[in-house]
């Protein structure tokens, strides 16, 4: 018990430090399929029309790739479905959480300071895993307790929000692992991301290979988490087993990094860092060419993501159309967006529009790359010699602009390809698919220079860029349901995008979106000429 002395004080300064973010997130996250209730009720509110909702969206590859399988047609269920996206965001809070109170201490020297009084090795790990785990649970019973309140059955409604908390569990413990890997705080939220946007992958491919007719891939989804808590099926015949295969995980991984944290060095990672040559060679003689070095793996890593995952959902649309010949009282549906091929459409729009947000994701990340090289130090003695700030800084905006386009080209180019290939029209399909991939640019841009901004003016915050993309993803699931102002969906760049393919092309809100995000960045930049280096 030596080895989690000092736990108790530890959870008390977590507690204090993020006593405002930590009960706004959870009460945010955790009300929202709340109002989903008034939203879903008020816009069918016959059972004739949610059977007919649900005929149609539980049948929709972009609305499945999102929200996941659609149980049933009951006001329960369909409120399940539309929260079907909140375990990613349960996720993400979790492994930032964890990973921002161990190896983020550990960069910064002051778990190594910490570690000098009277504090137990595995303290710290144990407060963030603690605390975390138990805003995952807070949120849950809030989530399951506000369901109740509007009406909804108690099993169902704790089901719910008890599926959401153990998947965010499992991240946290996912978090505790990649802590111990690397000699930083970046790498271990890379890693851990990564394996969080692999997991949604591996959910989206066997969902939406149940929608083929040959649902050769369904197996895909339950080598996730994210899968698990959608396999509880809230008011559809619950199943619990999937709660204790998440706890068990959970508790394995936590096991996991316990033993890596007792054989590693503090502020030391296990994985090696391989060593490099004695000398520069020439494509280090840049800001552009250190860039690169530095970003070339990340960027790698997102595009064959993005490749694979194109591939995947390429192939899967062309069983959409078998959907007519399988249900026909879908057949009214149909005809009413266009048919067959209007269901395709809608498939890779909803498609299209998920990649922007991971290339957002991605556009964030790249730009905080920037400020881990500024607060771990090595930016300094680069800025020591005759390259300038803006320079320094343009070397990796450049992979903030140029990477997200990269991906979402693979994108575009496997889904079309692919599809095109099946359908044996690669002419027609390719060039409407990467079409749609690409005009995701503009807003993923916005993003990226939101995070240009911080990093600029207030650069200790530079990480609640994320909360942007948060907020954007949060917006695109509650402001449809809802019907909520228009002025406050327009607060996310992705609602001003046109909806392709197979909608009106308009190439005003992409200049718009451009130049916003261009005024965004500009700012950041010039405030980075002002501001001390490496920031108070």
């Amino acid at each position: 018990m030596r080895e989690l002395t000092g736990v108790g004080g530890l959870i008390r300064l977590i507690l204090r430090r993020d006593r405002v973010l930590t009960p706004l997130w959870v009460l945010f996250v955790g009300l929202v399929p709340v109002s989903y209730v008034a939203a879903i009720d008020g816009l069918f509110p016959t059972e004739a029309g949610r059977r007919a909702y649900a005929a149609a969206s539980g049948h929709n590859g972009g609305f499945v790739a999102l929200y996941g399988p659609l149980h049933g047609s009951s006001l329960g269920e369909l409120v399940a479905w539309r929260a079907g996206f909140i375990p990613i965001v349960i996720g993400l809070f979790s492994i930032l959480t964890v990973i921002r109170h161990t190896r983020t201490e550990e960069e910064a020297g002051r778990r190594e300071l910490l570690g000098s009084t009277v504090m137990g090795r595995h303290a710290g790990l144990a407060a963030a895993l603690a605390v975390t785990m138990a805003a995952d649970l807070v949120l849950g019973a809030i989530l399951a307790g506000g369901l109740v309140g509007q009406g909804l059955p108690a099993t169902g409604s704790w089901a719910l929000g008890l599926g959401f908390a153990a998947c965010g569990w499992v991240y946290a413990a996912v978090a505790a692992v990649a802590a111990q890997l690397t000699g930083g705080a970046g790498g271990a939220r890379g890693i851990a991301i990564g394996l969080l946007g692999a997991t949604f992958v591996l959910r989206v491919t066997g969902d939406l290979s149940g929608l083929s007719s040959d649902g050769t891939l369904t197996w895909a989804s339950w080598l996730s988490p994210i899968g698990w808590a959608h396999r509880v099926r809230p008011y559809a015949g619950e199943a619990w087993w999937p709660l204790a295969l998440a706890a068990g995980v959970a508790a394995l991984l936590v096991a996991v990094a316990v033993a890596l944290s007792a054989r590693r060095d503090i502020g030391a990672g296990l994985l090696p860092q391989r060593l490099g040559p004695a000398s520069a060679g020439a494509g280090l003689r840049s800001p552009l060419g250190l860039a690169w070095r530095l970003h070339r793996s990340l960027l790698a890593g997102w595009t064959a993501g993005f490749l694979a995952l194109g591939v995947v959902l390429g192939y899967l649309a062309a069983g959409i159309g078998d959907l007519v010949r399988d249900a026909p009282a879908m057949s009214d549906i149909m005809i009413r967006i266009g048919g067959v091929r209007g269901l395709v459409d809608s498939y890779f729009s909803g498609l299209v529009a998920l990649f922007g947000l991971l290339a957002a994701g991605y556009a964030i990340q790249a730009t905080l790359r920037a400020r881990e090289e500024e607060s771990s130090g090595r930016a300094e003695p680069v800025l020591g010699t005759a390259v300038g700030r803006v320079r320094w800084a343009a070397g990796h905006l450049a992979f903030s602009l140029l990477g997200p386009a990269v991906a979402l080209a693979a994108a575009g180019l496997a889904m079309g390809l692919t599809h095109g290939l099946n359908t044996g029209d690669v002419g027609r399909e390719l060039p409407r698919v990467l079409g749609a991939a690409m005009v995701q640019l503009p807003a993923v841009w916005v993003l990226g220079a939101v995070a240009v901004l911080l990093f600029g003016l207030l650069p200790r915050l530079a990480a609640v860029s994320w909360g942007a993309l948060a907020i954007c993803l949060l917006i695109g699931l509650v402001g449809p349901a809802l019907r909520v102002d228009e002025r406050l969906l327009e607060v996310s760049p992705f609602t001003h995008l046109p909806r392709l393919p197979g909608g009106p092309m308009n190439v005003t809100p992409l200049l718009w979106l451009a130049v916003v995000a261009a005024v965004l960045a500009g700012a950041g930049l010039a405030a980075l000429r002002r501001r001390d280096i490496p920031a108070a």
